[in-house]
Parts: C-alpha cells; sequence; structure tokens
C-alpha cells in the first residue's frame, strides 16, 4: 500500500516511525526528509537536547555532527578511562585547532583538540565533574535576565542528569561524598574514583592539619571550596558520555530522532522574514571541502551545540556577526552583532611535580611497555585496575586568594564569596600535557588552575571556506590577575608538597622555582589552556551585550538558538563538564515550553 502525504499528517506519530535512521554520509540522507528541529552538534549540548526533544513522538529531529562515530576504529581510546589523554592532539577523534602565538606564553602557539566525534568534548576529556560554584549559576541568571538559570531553580535539573554509581573498585565511599546532593535516576554516569592511591591519606592528612586547604565532604554542593573527592563520568571500568548517556540510547529506542555524523554545517540559510526580522531555518553541510553542499530545513528551530568555536564560526559563516570582519571575507551581512565570537573565556593550567619515594606511582604505566600491557591485560580480564579509573586525581581543591591579598586589591573577580580563585589536584605519578614524561624515576604532581580567569580572547574568521579553521585567541593569562593568581597557586602547591604528612614521601623538586621570575618563566614555558572555551555567544536581554536572550534564542534572528558553553554569560569556576549537562537540560524543557 502507497501511503500518501496525507496520511502522515494525519498520522504524525506513525510518520515519524519510519524516519529513525543513522547515516554516516550527508549523501545517503533522503532529500524528502523533513524535521521539525535540526540540531548542529553531537556534543553535550546536542545530546541532552535531541535526547529530550524525541521524549515527544510527534516532533521529528535530524542531529547532525561534523565528526565521526564514538564506535569502531580506537574506539578504546574513549572508553578506557584512564588512557584518556591518547585521544589528544592529532587523532581521528578531535578538531585540531591551534591558537594564534600567546604572549604570556613566550609566544608559543598552543594545540587546542576539541571533540570530533559524537559525544564532542564528554568523549575525550579528562571526566572531572563538577557543578562548580552556586553563584555562577546566580551570576549567569543575573547577566542573561531570566532566574531560571539561577541555583536554586535548576538544581533540580542537575540531580536530572546524573546517576550516582559505586566506585569500580567496589571500596565503602562512606564520608566521601555527601548522597543527598547527587542524582540516583540521570543518564549520566557519576562515581568516585575507582582505584585508590598511597597518596590519598596523605592528602587527606593535610586537610586536617593546615587551614589553608580544608576538607569539603562534598564540592558538587554549590559551595566547592576546600579539598574533596574528586567524581568523575565513570560507570563501572567505561567513560559515560553524552553519547552513550543520552544519544544513542534515544536514537536506538526511537522512532523520530535520526543521526547523521561526517557532516560539517557549512552555514545557516535564510528561509525567509517575519516583518523585517530574517527566518533561519535552512541548515547547509557537506561531507568535506570538496563534496556536494545538501541543505535541511527545520519546521520549528535549528539548535546551534557546536562549542564555543563551532558555534560562532557557523554564525560568522551564515552573515551574523561584526560587519566589518564579515566585509573583510566578502560576506554578506544579515545581522550585525559585534559580540559573535567575542569575550572568549578560559582556564589557564600549568603542571608542577615533585620526585617521590615509591615504587607504586603510575609512571611505569605511562611510559609504555611491559607495564602498561599488564594493565591492559588487567583491565580486560577484570574490567578493574589502574586504567579502569581516571587518570587525573582522586582528590582535587577548589581555593581562594586571602581577602588582604594584594591580588584583590583591585577587586575580587569572582562570582561570590564561595566561588573559587584557583583548583589545585593531586596526582600520583608524572602528569603534564605539554611536558616530555621523563623515562624514569617515580613522582607526584600537582596540577594549577586560574579558575577565575579574567582574560578575554576571541573566536574569529581565516576564510569563507567553512572548511579552514577559524582564527583562535585566547589570551592565556593575559591579565595581571591570572598572572598573579597562578603565583599564588604554584605558592599553594609548594607549601602543600612539603607539608609534614609528605616528609619522607617527597623527596625534592623536579623544578625548583624560588623567586616570582622563576614561576612566570616557568609558566611561559609550561603553562596552556585547560581547554575550557566559554562565552563567545553569551547571553544578555541587550542585543548590543550578547548574542542570545536569556531564552537562548539568537538575537534579531528568528528559529535558532544556541545550546551550548558559548551561551554562559561568565565561565563557571571549576571543570565545565557538568555545567553544560545541566544547562542542556533546563534549556529542553525552554525549548518544549516554547513549542506546546
Amino acid at each position: 500500500m502507497q501511503l500518501t502525504k496525507a496520511f502522515f499528517i494525519l498520522f504524525p506519530f506513525l510518520a515519524s516511525k519510519a524516519l529513525a535512521a543513522i547515516y554516516d554520509n550527508p549523501s545517503l540522507l533522503p532529500p524528502d526528509r523533513t524535521y521539525d528541529f535540526v540540531v548542529v552538534g553531537a556534543g553535550i549540548g546536542g545530546s541532552v537536547i535531541a535526547n529530550r526533544l524525541s521524549e515527544n513522538p510527534n516532533w521529528n529531529i535530524l542531529v547532525i555532527e561534523a565528526g565521526r562515530s564514538n564506535e569502531g576504529f580506537q574506539d578504546e581510546l574513549i572508553k578506557i578511562p584512564f588512557i584518556a589523554s591518547k585521544t589528544f592532539p592529532e587523532t581521528s577523534f578531535t578538531w585540531n585547532y591551534t591558537t594564534v602565538p600567546q604572549a604570556a606564553l613566550n609566544n608559543r602557539k598552543i594545540a587546542f583538540p576539541e571533540g570530533y566525534v559524537l559525544g564532542g568534548g564528554s568523549s575525550i576529556n579528562f571526566m572531572v565533574y563538577t557543578r562548580c560554584s552556586k553563584y555562577d549559576y546566580d551570576a549567569f541568571a543575573k547577566m542573561a535576565g531570566d532566574d531560571g538559570w539561577s541555583w536554586d531553580k535548576i538544581l533540580p535539573y542537575a540531580h536530572k542528569n546524573e546517576k550516582h554509581v559505586p566506585p569500580n573498585d567496589g571500596h565503602n565511599e562512606t564520608g566521601e561524598y555527601i548522597p543527598k546532593l547527587h542524582g540516583t535516576h540521570g543518564p549520566l554516569l557519576t562515581s568516585l574514583p575507582g582505584f585508590l592511591t598511597e597518596i590519598d591519606d596523605p592528602v587527606l592528612a593535610v586537610t586536617k592539619q593546615y587551614r589553608e586547604f580544608p576538607y569539603n565532604p562534598d564540592y558538587n554542593s554549590g559551595d566547592p571550596i576546600g579539598i574533596s573527592w574528586m567524581h568523575s563520568t565513570i560507570g563501572g571500568p567505561l567513560r559515560s558520555s553524552s553519547a552513550t548517556a543520552y544519544l544513542m540510547p534515544a536514537v536506538r529506542s526511537r522512532s523520530n530522532i535520526d543521526l547523521l555524523y561526517n557532516a560539517q554545517v557549512t552555514r545557516l540559510i535564510q528561509s525567509g522574514k517575519v516583518g523585517t526580522v530574517p527566518v533561519f531555518r535552512g541548515v547547509e553541510f557537506a561531507h568535506n571541502s570538496r563534496s556536494e553542499r545538501h541543505t535541511v530545513i527545520a519546521r520549528k528551530e535549528v539548535i546551534l551545540s557546536a562549542g564555543s568555536f563551532g558555534t560562532p564560526h557557523i554564525l560568522l559563516l551564515s552573515g551574523i556577526g561584526p560587519k566589518l570582519e564579515l566585509a573583510k571575507f566578502n560576506i554578506t551581512t544579515i545581522v550585525d552583532n559585534p559580540n559573535v565570537g567575542k569575550n572568549m573565556a578560559d582556564h589557564p593550567i600549568v603542571f608542577l611535580q615533585w620526585t617521590v619515594n615509591s615504587n607504586d606511582t603510575f609512571d611505569p604505566i605511562i611510559r609504555g611497555g611491559e607495564a602498561y600491557d599488564e594493565a591492559l591485560k588487567e583491565y580486560h580480564a577484570t574490567g578493574r585496575g589502574r586504567l579502569a579509573a581516571n587518570g587525573v586525581s582522586n582528590h582535587m581543591g577548589f581555593l581562594r586568594l586571602p581577602e588582604d591579598s594584594p591580588v584583590l586589591a583591585n577587586g575580587d573577580p569572582s562570582t561570590g564569596k564561595t566561588s573559587p580563585h584557583y583548583e589545585i589536584a593531586f596526582a600520583n605519578g608524572f602528569l603534564s600535557t605539554t611536558q616530555p614524561i621523563p623515562q624514569n624515576g617515580s613522582y607526584m604532581s600537582i596540577i594549577n588552575v586560574v579558575v577565575t580567569a579574567t582574560s578575554r580572547g576571541s573566536i574569529t574568521l581565516a576564510s569563507k571556506d567553512p572548511f579552514v579553521l577559524p582564527v583562535i585567541d585566547p589570551k592565556v593569562l593575559d591579565t595581571e590577575f591570572d598572572k598573579q593568581t597562578m603565583i599564588h597557586s604554584i605558592r599553594s602547591s609548594q607549601r602543600f608538597a612539603t607539608s609534614t604528612p609528605f616528609k619522607g614521601y617527597v623527596t625534592g623538586n623536579y623544578t625548583t622555582l624560588i623567586t616570582d621570575e622563576d614561576i612566570l618563566n616557568y609558566v611561559a614555558q609550561w603553562a596552556t589552556s585547560i581547554k575550557h572555551p566559554f562565552s563567545t555567544a553569551r547571553a544578555d536581554p541587550d542585543p548590543k551585550n550578547g548574542v542570545v536572550d536569556g531564552k537562548l534564542l539568537v538575537h534579531k534572528v528568528r528559529g535558532v538558538r544556541i545550546v551550548d558553553a558559548s551561551v554562559w554569560p561568565v565561565i563557571p569556576a571549576g571543570h565545565t563538564l557538568a555545567p553544560i549537562y545541566i544547562m542542556a537540560e533546563r534549556a529542553a524543557d525552554v525549548i518544549k515550553a516554547a513549542w506546546p
């Protein structure tokens, strides 16, 4: 029996039953397919939105992802928690972005790998789950002009997102977190460390002996100050990503959501006007620079979730952005918005190491060879061991500068009284993303991050060709506040490593830093970005100051909403994975309310 167009209009659920599919090339997408929502990007924001919108069986959703599948060739790299660092740079899982030379870093260019895979950054990052400070959300709400983003209003979405599961090693986690603060039925799996290390006890001992480093029973309470056990997006022996938690379960169980990957969106296309306001419901995409361009139209909305680089890049290519910049590339300006691609915020990071008296660090494993092979064998045989756990740390601390610190003489840029200025975290081995790994010895590392960073960068076009990567300038450590806070963090780390609980364990400095000049020279040589780009399409109710409004709709445009890190008007003071999940969960309800 031939089914007519009228049949599908009268019976939309049956129409959607015919739509579910996964495509790995745009040429395979049937040209007559129509969708209510087109979601651009299958990272955290896009995966959450696609899952939640597809809960309505009368809506059809298409997700378009530029990168590869999270399954198949080398997928162990994004499944086995400990080896996350092997996914970047320059692998098939990443956009291999590079910044312009950074003045504060000896004019070094920084490799800036972002997720080029289903799940986006959640498939390649270090899986650290921190909700950050409650004041970060309150600042979002105030700056966006929408109280729904405030901590008290958005906290239920944090519980909706999360399912806390027991640590992989089965140890008793009593006292290591506060259970009532965590979700138990959400899609995203989180857990406490699944492999305990010999530095755990001295780290905790420091919190009992030194007021500078207080113990915090759970940094996910909204008040993160202190040293806490670290939560990671790990369930059992596997990474939990937005692809495994949200996107693929929806695609495989529902009939109204299609997935197209290996397809880069090249621009949005104006599909009409409402009065004088342009409507952008068309999405153009292609497999690569040599391929045919394809177009799909969204009946309701296009939702941009391409991240803090991808989203402004697409807007600029579509004629939405600073008029003078677009004119340089002969792109017709449809909406002149000077904020697109500006206000980029990020977190600078540097690693500090000490030699230790130990034969039980993870150093032999990260050097490869027999130790790594044995660990991998244990992982495959039992699902346990070092490789089944986060490769960063079991504890991390969020700390503030002293109230009388000269660094705060010109004001406190943090969002509130329990928002941290910097982070330290402790690794049971030599950890760094910039320094060469020593081929002998045993080490302990402390990670230093300026989480209330005040430097602001930008993303701009390098070409009107959408397959030419944009110009990225994060301006790492561009302000005196950021530099002085990093100095304070390193001093804090030095005091931590030489505290009484580590006597006899720490045997010396890997790098001796005495003066502030020593520290700044070290930072210039080895610091980098932690890869938390934010705020390049920030929310503000005034189109003169922002790119989207409080409902995340693009100003002076109909049909386009943004749901990713780019809309945050202030960067959260911590690891940014959880805040994006939480924001996206609420954004899904905002979209549903807009289309009752």
